[in-house]
């Protein structure tokens, strides 16, 4: 299968297993249900559930055991989106091609929707068979972690204090290691975990997912200048209108370019342990380093 062919199938595959374990839109109250199904299945990559999959099989895996997991970080991952378009977050009436939850459902509605979401994540993350060395107990952690104000909610923080300013790459990479660069990591490893991955592959996948995540970082920065809002399907030029640090802000786009292609390699070669079987996972890092949405 070419890697267009699998992107297609494992994202069709995930999708159909949300559907499965979401609420469906018509149960009370509807509201908030509707809502729901209308932020995860706005389209989308699928890129962290696709991982999830990708590394579950390069660990010698059933993909079935992986979905749960899969689900629960692009639940997780949609729940910030949520959150980070509200008015007093990102601001932004845009995402994925239409408008945001709260330009549909209300601010409050919002809200509550990321909540949902986020809660939601821990429950279809339960649903993850046990191996011999992981069970539930380690599947919530790792995504509890991931999501909590060390990670993702800190990386928010840190965003959020950092627009207005003056920031040097430093500053930008502990913004996006916990922003961006810590879910998709965590997607990884969990899905690894589904395949009872010993700790020496799961060391290399975090790895993998560290450099990724942060090259996955910088192309979008180069993206928010380089393309248009069409071809994103999010608002293009905003990280500039509200003064926010990016790579192409701080190294050019030359060099963020570069530093793109330099995180892709060290992302690569921390696949050594895994061999042929992790040359999936080796095409879809190179497929997002040429990414052009």
């Amino acid at each position: 299968m070419d890697l267009k062919s699998y992107l297609t199938a494992r994202a069709t595959e995930v999708d159909a297993a949300m559907d499965a374990f979401l609420p469906k839109a018509k149960e009370r109250p509807a509201t908030i249900h509707s809502a729901m199904r209308y932020s995860v299945f706005a389209g989308g990559k699928r890129l962290r559930p696709v991982l999830c999959l990708a590394a579950a099989e390069a660990s010698g895996g059933e993909i079935s055991n992986a979905l749960a997991p899969a689900c629960a970080v692009e639940l997780m991952h949609t729940y910030s989106l949520v959150h980070d378009d509200l008015p007093a977050m990102d601001d932004d009436d845009l995402r994925r091609g239409r408008p945001t939850c709260h330009k549909v459902y209300g601010e409050g509605m919002a809200v509550l929707c990321g909540d949902a979401l986020l809660t939601e994540s821990f429950i279809v993350l339960a649903k993850t068979p046990a191996t011999k060395r992981y069970n539930a107990r380690d599947y919530i952690s790792e995504l509890a972690e991931t999501g909590g104000s060390r990670k993702l909610i800190g990386g928010q923080v840190m965003d959020l204090e950092g627009e207005g300013k003056k920031l040097t790459k430093r500053d930008l990479v502990r913004i996006h290691e916990a922003k961006t660069a810590a879910l998709l990591t965590a997607s990884l490893r969990l899905g690894a975990m589904s395949a009872n991955a010993t700790p020496a592959k799961l060391e290399a996948l975090t790895t993998f997912g560290y450099n990724l995540g942060l090259a996955f970082q910088v192309i979008d920065d180069i993206l928010d200048v380089t393309q248009s809002t069409e071809v994103l399907g999010k608002t293009a030029g905003k990280d500039q209108a509200v003064e926010k640090s990016t790579y192409p802000a701080i190294l050019g786009l030359n060099a963020s370019r570069k530093e793109a292609a330099r995180l892709t390699k060290a992302a690569m070669d921390a696949l050594k342990p895994f061999g042929k079987k992790a040359a999936r996972l080796q095409e879809i890092a190179t497929h997002l380093l040429k990414r052009e949405y």
